[in-house]
């Protein structure tokens, strides 16, 4: 079933709007003598982070952490760009299977939802230890922080920011964009081969099955495991509704883009009139950069974005667990959090709370700038199960 949690979700949320960061790690008084062992043990380690690599925004944002906890902790931080974290994970799962249980070749990893869960139920995760850390005291509670897409977090992941399911237009050249899943068909049908959506298993791709899903259907118990038997049934709707889009959609839906990047390239290409995205700020960073055109804005449908918070792991057999714990805990302080928030860097949202910080880190989220109308994530198995139904349908 659909499930709001709009009034929870964004009381505390905030972009940042200042020009200049002061440093905002934790107050010295308030580290316990265990965290600062921790730190010392991290000095001279390297952490090999796997996330997601499509964003230039992400990547700058991730080259100026590594120069940040070099400075501050002697740890030397290398991004591993993977197009799906699943790719990690598969790993991760093969070193287990051959007794690698001390040297794994991940560090630290970016994840949610059926990835989270894959590990979780596999035993690939390090904790609990998100609760030690220092920063953690800072975390908007009303936010989904101890649920990843309804399964319990419990420790074994730390939250990084919010993300929401949006679609980025030219606000120039298309003032009205569709407003809803009915509105996008009939524009498709108007506007052969100007809408796409990424081809699933694709995070973003998948992402836009499960927002359909949500749209064209209603009583579905979504927070629950999937019914097999009744699945075909329940989802009819949506494969009817992709029946009838598919021949109006770019190269008439035989062939999709791979990625939410190809999406924007396409956008800004003027090929397509509309892209795809899972960052509700990524507009004034991306048209900086330019990768998106200088009016171009994002929007959610009108029955809300898909919405979850994404989350930073520990693989059980990381060779730098010390280290890794170190780097979560400078990407959830108030500095790293702010810059990641603003609109020229990244535009991801903040996971703290505003008003647990004191007045100088305040001062890093001066602007409070609330997110569209939520929509919960649907548990894991539906995303999985909708994407190799989409694969016999759709993947020739």
């Amino acid at each position: 079933m659909k499930k709001l949690f709009l009034p929870l979700l964004f009381g505390g949320l905030a972009l940042f709007a200042g020009t200049s960061l002061c440093q905002a790690q934790p107050d010295s008084a308030s580290v316990q003598p265990d965290w600062k062992q921790t730190e010392q043990q991290a000095s001279g380690q390297t952490v090999y982070f796997n996330a997601w690599g499509g964003s230039l925004q992400v990547n700058d944002y991730l080259l100026w952490a590594s120069r940040e906890v070099k400075q501050r902790y002697g740890i030397t931080l290398k991004q591993v760009k993977v197009n799906d974290i699943a790719e990690t994970v598969n790993r991760i799962r093969a070193e287990k299977a051959a007794g690698n249980t001390r040297n794994g070749s991940a560090d630290l990893v970016w994840i949610n939802g059926e990835n989270f869960e894959a590990m979780k139920r596999d035993g690939l995760l390090y904790g609990p230890f998100t609760e030690s850390l220092p920063a953690w005291r800072w975390v908007n509670q009303k936010l989904p922080v101890t649920q990843d897409f309804t399964v319990p977090t419990e420790g074994y992941e730390a939250p990084w920011g919010v993300g929401q399911l949006v679609f980025i237009y030219d606000a120039k050249t298309l003032p009205h964009p569709p407003a809803d899943f009915a509105a996008l068909l009939n524009y498709a049908k108007t506007h052969p081969g100007r809408i796409a959506y990424p081809r699933p298993p694709q995070f973003h791709g998948a992402s836009f099955l499960k927002s359909a899903l949500l749209a064209l259907t209603s009583g579905l118990p979504l927070d629950q495991p999937v019914n097999p038997q009744t699945f075909r049934r329940d989802t009819a709707p949506l494969w009817a509704y992709l029946d009838t889009l598919h021949p109006h959609l770019w190269r008439k839906g035989k062939i999709f883009p791979t990625s939410d990047a190809q999406m924007m390239q396409l956008f800004n290409d003027n090929v397509l009139d509309m892209a795809i995205t899972f960052n509700p700020g990524v507009a004034p960073a991306a048209i900086a950069a330019g990768s998106l055109p200088p009016d171009a804005k994002t929007y959610a449908l009108r029955q809300g974005a898909l919405t979850n918070v994404h989350f930073l792991a520990i693989p059980f057999n990381a060779k730098a667990k010390p280290a890794a714990m170190v780097v979560i805990n400078f990407l959830m302080s108030p500095e790293a959090q702010a810059r990641k928030a603003s609109g020229k860097i990244w535009g991801d949202p903040t996971i703290l709370d505003p008003h647990l910080l004191n007045a100088r880190q305040q001062a890093l989220f001066s602007k409070i700038q609330p997110l569209f109308p939520a929509l919960a994530e649907p548990h894991p198995s539906w995303q999985e199960a909708l994407e190799a139904e989409w694969q016999k349908r759709y993947g020739r």
